[in-house]
């Protein structure tokens, strides 16, 4: 019982992660925060687009991973009864 907790809170987590990464880097938050102002010579390549998407891709493949996890989970469930 409890590992079927512990991976559905791991999925979560994944999931979770995945669509923050896809989703953070194309919002006002990411321009504006406390690093740039500490740092504005990292602006110049936070900032950039290619950057931009190459984060929003891993967060892609994070949900890809996330549903791949999730989808041999329920296989594993359903051979076993």
């Amino acid at each position: 019982m409890l590992n079927r907790v512990l991976r559905v809170v791991a999925l979560l987590l994944w999931l979770e992660a995945g669509l923050v990464l896809i989703l953070l880097p194309w919002f006002d938050v990411w321009e504006v925060n406390f690093f740039l102002y500490k740092y504005p010579a990292l602006g110049l390549f936070v900032n950039n687009p290619f950057v931009r998407g190459a984060i929003s891709g891993l967060g892609l493949m994070n949900v890809f991973m996330a549903l791949d996890a999730f989808r041999h989970w329920t296989s594993t469930v359903a051979s076993r009864t």
